[in-house]
């Protein structure tokens, strides 16, 4: 009997937890996105120091990434378009966790960019890349969570009824 009780109690916090999980990608990506936006060089100067990516594409993506980080943010945030959002989100963090690791295993000593500045360290300063490596993997897990489960409450998802189970029904209910 207990386990049966237990059960509910663990679906029902599913749309709380990606509600979460939600507002914290979200807010994550409007953040970086509102840093950098202000000052479009920098972004460019920052996806050029990784130098993984031809000139143009570099110059294409610095100037993209910031307004790119604000649309799927706000997305999420609002949990419109949750799924798809989330995919987006989750690839864009799989993306920095690639980046970051290729500086790092190619010995170069850059700042990431993640939340504006970036490019070539300077004198005395050291790199963080295996702290940005665990938070960037842990939005990526943040986002397949969000893929898996959306679109949690207070989404506009659920209020419009379309992306996926606001977990506010149970299964087999046919109310």
């Amino acid at each position: 009997m207990a386990a049966s009780l237990a059960l509910p109690r663990a679906t029902t916090a599913i749309p709380w937890v990606t509600t979460v999980a939600r507002l914290v990608l979200g807010g994550v990506l409007v953040a970086a996105g509102a840093l950098k936006i202000g000052n479009p060089a920098d972004s460019v100067v920052a996806v050029k120091a990784y130098q993984l990516l031809p000139e143009p594409v570099a110059v294409a993506v610095g100037y993209a990434l910031p307004i790119l980080e604000i649309v799927v943010g706000v997305l999420l945030i609002v949990g419109l378009l949750t799924r798809v959002a989330a995919v987006i989100a989750g690839l864009l963090m799989f993306a920095f966790v690639f980046g970051i690791a290729w500086a790092w295993a190619n010995g170069l000593r850059i700042d990431c960019g993640c939340f504006g500045g970036g490019g070539q360290l300077g004198v005395g300063q050291e790199p963080t890349y295996l702290l940005d490596i665990l938070r960037d993997f842990g939005l990526v897990l943040l986002g397949v969570w969000t893929v898996r489960f959306p679109p949690g409450r207070f989404a506009l998802d659920g209020a419009l009824g379309i992306g996926g189970d606001t977990g506010d029904d149970d299964e087999g209910d046919d109310r």
